[in-house]
């Protein structure tokens, strides 16, 4: 297991039965914590660095777990400490690797789950989108004198780097020491870095001011459903800026279940005995 912590809350005082386990980032998992935390759940939250944290409510019903879950056993420990009645995937749809590991552990120790699907978001009329598959197709686009802004993630930031042939390059990474040292270790000018704090201001106003600071031409981001998505797409029409989207591996075959029809089949938790 790797940087397991807890913060808000007494896990030792919280009644199993009560208990979901929600496995998400910054974008859905606040809005689903509130919700669950109003329906008398107690909360437990896997997010993958401390700064995630901020973008939470403060509850005592509260709990988190920091640190990538990237071993079978990280999960069951989990699992068999605090035998949540529901856990709850609502990952990143590129995240394909920890859904997998949490259908796969579920599973076998017969734990409900439950995967978050985000709504596709059809593109706005005089939205400017190209479609890619992969990264790899950027080394096919003619990019040359582009000033590309890469919203992708700090992981894939090497990867991207490696296929573009924009003449500069600027990204958008979360503000935590390890989204950091990618960035810079992918070839990245510290000058053309912005350190984003999650909820720090109105959605969107972070990325309009530094498309307009660095003159951005295009923007490479993921089909990824929700408020990211729907920012770019804004601002594409706003500025006139063309998107370069990756599809999202689930795009094809969607699966689970929506926000609200999550939340409809968790209820409210087992009255105590």
């Amino acid at each position: 297991m790797q940087g397991l912590e807890f913060h808000q809350g007494d896990s030792s005082t919280s009644d199993p039965a009560e208990t979901i386990w929600l496995v998400s980032g910054t974008g859905d998992g606040p809005p689903l914590a509130q919700a669950l935390l109003k329906r008398g759940w107690s909360v437990l939250v896997s997010v993958v660095s401390e700064a995630a944290i901020r973008a939470y409510p403060s509850h005592p019903n509260l709990r988190f777990q920091v640190g990538q879950l990237e071993r079978d056993e990280a999960v069951d420990h989990l699992l068999r400490s605090h035998r949540p009645q529901w856990v709850l995937d609502a990952t990143h749809p590129f995240a394909q690797v920890i859904s997998s590991r949490l259908q796969r552990r579920c599973r076998a120790q017969h734990q409900p789950l439950l995967q978050l699907q985000r709504e596709a978001q059809l593109p706005a009329l005089g939205t400017r989108i190209h479609w890619i598959g992969d990264l790899k197709e950027l080394q096919d686009m003619q990019l040359a004198g582009e000033r590309l802004l890469l919203a992708i993630g700090s992981r894939h930031l090497a990867r991207a780097l490696r296929h573009s042939t924009a003449s500069q390059h600027f990204a958008r990474i979360l503000d935590n020491p390890e989204s950091l040292r990618l960035a810079l270790a992918a070839g990245l000018e510290p000058e053309h870095l912005a350190c984003v704090r999650p909820g720090a201001l109105p959605e969107g106003a972070i990325e309009r001011a530094l498309c307009r600071r660095w003159q951005i031409s295009r923007v490479l981001c993921r089909q990824s459903g929700g408020i990211t998505q729907q920012i770019w797409q804004s601002l594409s029409q706003e500025l006139g800026l063309p998107l370069i989207q990756i599809r999202s591996p689930s795009a094809n075959e969607p699966t689970g279940l929506s926000r609200e029809a999550m939340l409809r089949q968790v209820g409210a938790p087992h009255p105590r005995p």
